[in-house]
């Protein structure tokens, strides 16, 4: 039994609740916090609560990161062990179309995270980064050591601060804290607004989908397509691995959490099909139109994960074809398809 209290951020996202619910089994004690937005369907993020909210060791707050007394309230009431900040606004395109949100959550929110964490020592603070901080970087595999100034997205930007952010916070006040670089999870109870989780609604729609990679398959889109539990894995397997200070260097660190095995995007889409025909017991083919690719998007995201696998000996290795039919199986039954 593991008495730690963990502070989740983010407890009823789909990372979120995915890593609650296995830190509930490991006997951690877990204060779930969500502000339960309308970004996407919020019936699917109270579906999602539902399913832990009666668990002794669970505790929900509904509250938004970006209010600072109330965070401050959180900790001094609960006085966590450990932080996992996962609550952001999440979303390449959108953050061009909505920008406001996300300098709210992701930069004011993670500063009132600092800030309680500064006034509240934590043994670890680990939050969430994001693929998109490599930009377009032509090199691959991309290593937390690569160049990251370039971002292509006020989303990855927020991103890129937050880690700039918690480096300083590190230096100034000895805060252990882990980025986490997360590549395209996907997986059962996921976002609505991800690709493969659109494509599907879109067939049950019975419209076409939008692939932005021109109809060009020699030079398609790559992606690390990482299933959830490798990530809640990869998460967990770091809680008890906060960096330490040196005398030139903050208690800081990033790493990487992909798949470390891109597929092409048309690969995905098949893969996707052939799954959900599996799942229906008939043959499932989408209606596809192709466009140019998006402004903000990159044409490819390929982690290397040998500094993670070095540090807790992991390395997610979740097929596309296992965590797909997974995907399909949930939301079959969950929106009861035939």
């Amino acid at each position: 039994m593991n008495t730690k209290k963990v502070l989740v951020t983010g407890a009823a996202g789909f990372i979120g609740y995915h890593l609650s619910k296995q830190l509930i089994n490991e006997g951690y004690e877990i204060i779930g916090i969500d502000n339960l937005n309308d970004y996407y369907d919020v019936n699917l993020k109270h579906s999602r609560l539902n399913k832990i909210k009666n668990e002794e060791l669970f505790t929900f707050i509904e509250m938004d990161i970006s209010n600072k007394k109330k965070i401050e309230d959180v900790f001094q009431k609960y006085n966590p062990s450990l932080v996992i900040n996962l609550a952001a606004q999440a979303g390449v395109r959108y953050s061009i179309e909505n920008p406001d949100v996300y300098i709210q959550s992701n930069i004011i929110g993670f500063y009132n995270i600092l800030e309680a964490c500064r006034h509240h020592p934590v043994e670890h603070l680990l939050y969430a980064s994001s693929s998109s901080v490599y930009g377009s970087n032509k090199k691959v595999p991309f290593e937390e050591t690569d160049f990251v100034d370039n971002p292509v997205s006020l989303y990855a930007a927020t991103k890129k601060s937050n880690e700039l952010m918690a480096h300083t916070y590190s230096h100034l006040y000895n805060i252990p804290a882990t980025g986490l670089r997360f590549f395209t999870v996907y997986g059962p109870m996921g976002r609505p607004d991800m690709a493969y989780f659109g494509f599907t609604d879109k067939y049950f729609n019975n419209e076409l989908i939008q692939i932005f990679n021109n109809g060009d398959f020699d030079n398609d889109l790559y992606r690390d397509f990482t299933y959830i539990d490798d990530i809640v894995k990869g998460i967990i397997g770091l809680l008890g691995h906060a960096p330490i200070k040196t005398e030139d260097k903050a208690a800081h660190t990033v790493f990487n959490i992909g798949n470390n095995n891109p597929e092409k995007l048309m690969v995905f889409i098949t893969s996707l099909e052939q799954s959900l025909s599996n799942s229906l017991g008939r043959e499932v083919e989408f209606e596809k139109i192709y466009e140019p690719i998006k402004p903000g998007d990159v044409p490819a995201t390929y982690a290397s994960t040998d500094k993670l696998q070095r540090e807790i000996g992991f390395k997610p290795k979740t097929t596309i074809q296992e965590g797909l039919q997974k995907f399909t199986d949930w939301y079959v039954k969950y929106y009861n398809k035939k």
